[in-house]
């Protein structure tokens, strides 16, 4: 498997742990009866402050899986793997691993230089198979 799929594979899996560190609180939090719900209207409760923003990275990362997915599938089916795009891939999965706690302490601006980083990385690839 190529450097970028293996990156995928685990940006992959970090989504999924993204998921449970923002679901388990958030059914502790906001109680079974909300959570199991059709959600047709706004909670009882509020989420702590680091729930919500555990949920705000997950959103975050769905949308930044799309691009870097669509990165990784332009490289990898033109055949344009190299040392670049595998470095690049490896900077997206760091800096998304980075952003994950950054974001749940809410740190500014540190937060947002993570994610561009992350973003500048996957645009990168993007280029890089244009060339």
């Amino acid at each position: 498997m190529s450097a970028e799929l293996t990156v995928l594979t685990l940006a992959a899996l970090l989504q999924g742990l993204q998921f449970v560190l923002y679901a388990v609180p958030a059914n502790r939090e906001l109680g079974p009866g909300y959570t199991m719900s059709a959600r047709d209207r706004e909670p009882s409760r509020a989420m702590s402050d680091r729930t919500a923003r555990l949920g705000r990275a997950l959103d975050n990362h769905f949308e930044g899986l799309i691009l870097f997915g669509i990165a990784v599938g332009v490289v990898q089916m033109s055949a344009q793997n190299t040392a670049f795009t595998a470095a690049c891939a490896w900077v997206y999965l760091i800096a998304r691993l980075l952003y994950v706690p950054a974001y749940a302490l809410g740190l500014r601006p540190h937060r947002s230089f993570i994610w561009i980083i992350g973003f500048a990385a996957t645009m990168l690839m993007l280029l890089a198979a244009l060339i």
